[in-house]
């Protein structure tokens, strides 16, 4: 079910671009084949783990399950939010998995990873949004496996500082919260969060110390100065780390691709990031949020940051 800002938005885009078009050979990717693929695929259904990879049909999914990395995502598969670039299913969640993070931790050293990534559902039906479980995961890597560093991609929990405090009890590497679009388009991608609050989430953390880092989509409807305000915003909020890349419209029940990107444009900004103040800018049409995340964190702790 879609809000009215995202039907306005819809009609808007399809009206003026009717479509953004044939997908431009930059944004082609190889089938998902591999003896690593095929492992980590059964690895996932085995130890009944979803990952982001799948349930964001991410581009990049070849390339990194045959490097053995994957995106862990924990809470169940349904989320309480109707963002509106989004292909994790809506609805009401099942009770908490206590057990997950025991299977993500084994998951995490029979793929024998150097750094895992982390994140989640919505479960906003939850008092402190699962957090509980992100921590329980860190502490017992940190336990398990003290080599391998970890990432948290997390919710904003609702602002909730309970909830971050929650997350600070055992804390991650690198603590990463996507503000996925500029602060005009909310209403229409990402109707139950707030631009300001994931400001505020990232500079929360970073006062208390930790790496930070957040991504974003472009060719969703914004204009080349929303993106360079919206990354000053976050050099402002603390954040070390960004990712920019190409939204790509899951199904035709989401928000219509705008258009697409082009890597001149890419490379601008990450220019004009690297200026501004970030340690590192992963930008180009096929970035996601956890795309060469080990390669992120191989660098900040070689103090390269």
């Amino acid at each position: 079910m879609i809000n009215k800002h995202q039907r306005a938005y819809k009609e808007r885009i399809e009206s003026e671009n009717g479509s953004a078009g044939k997908r431009p050979d930059w944004l082609k990717v190889k089938l998902p084949t591999g003896n690593n693929y095929s492992e980590v695929r059964n690895l996932m259904r085995g130890h009944k783990l979803n990952t982001v990879c799948e349930e964001a049909r991410c581009p990049n999914i070849a390339e990194c399950w045959n490097h053995k990395t994957a995106t862990f995502m924990i809470l169940g598969d349904i989320c309480t939010r109707s963002c509106g670039f989004c292909n994790v299913k809506l609805g009401m969640p099942a009770e908490l998995d206590l057990d997950e993070p025991r299977r993500v931790v084994n998951s995490i050293r029979k793929l024998n990873l150097k750094h895992a990534v982390i994140t989640s559902v919505n479960r906003d039906e939850l008092k402190n949004g699962g957090a509980e479980i992100f921590t329980e995961i860190v502490r017992l890597t940190k336990s398990e496996l003290p080599d391998c560093t970890i990432e948290l991609l997390i919710p904003d929990f609702k602002g909730e500082k309970s909830a971050f405090e929650i997350i600070m009890h055992s804390p991650p590497d690198i603590l990463n919260h996507n503000l996925e679009t500029i602060k005009r388009l909310y209403h229409a991608v990402r109707p139950q969060a707030r631009y300001d609050r994931s400001l505020d989430l990232i500079a929360w953390f970073k006062e208390k110390g930790l790496k930070t880092k957040s991504g974003i989509m472009v060719g969703i409807g914004e204009k080349k100065d929303e993106v360079l305000e919206l990354m000053e915003d976050l050099v402002t909020a603390g954040c070390d780390i960004l990712t920019i890349g190409q939204y790509l419209q899951p199904t035709k029940q989401h928000l219509p691709i705008d258009r697409f990107v082009t890597p001149d444009e890419f490379n601008l900004y990450k220019e004009e990031g690297l200026n501004m103040g970030f340690k590192i800018v992963e930008s180009s049409p096929l970035v996601r949020s956890s795309y060469h995340a080990d390669q992120h964190a191989k660098a900040v702790f070689n103090e390269l940051l």
